[in-house]
């Protein structure tokens, strides 16, 4: 009976911890930039990783944001948005113990297409482009 006691205890303890820390956020916020890789991946759990390119201006360095998605619904709004500048929303949670959450500890949430607001850097593209 006593060892009964044990793990139950034990078992109630994983998932409480398992039930804070995915309910709980380290940080949230928005990112916004190019989608420049995003596929699903894991061996037995399945996740859709990501990184987006962070870019102020033509031509500057660029900052590289990895993300995971769990939804896949977000996952189509990204897809559909591919190649276009995206906003992403996201969470960053931290202290889950295994990759099968996923490969980074900020997940997005949800995704929209981005306007360039800025007549320099709107600019700046079509010269790319042309």
């Amino acid at each position: 009976m006593r060892v009964v006691g044990i793990v139950v205890a034990t078992v109630l303890l994983i998932a409480g911890y398992f039930w804070i820390v995915l309910s709980w956020n380290y940080s949230t916020g928005e990112r916004a930039g190019w989608v420049q890789k995003f596929s699903k991946k894991g061996w037995v759990c399945k996740t859709w990783e990501g990184e987006i390119a962070l870019v102020t201006m033509p031509g500057t360095a660029q900052e590289k944001f990895l993300f995971t998605v769990w939804d896949d619904d977000v996952a189509a709004q990204i897809n559909r948005n591919m190649g276009r500048r995206v906003s992403l929303r996201y969470e960053e949670k931290v202290g889950l113990p295994t990759s099968c959450f996923g490969e980074t500890s900020t997940y997005s949430i949800s995704s929209r297409w981005a306007r360039i607001n800025s007549p320099a850097l709107r600019a700046a593209l079509r010269s790319l482009t042309m």
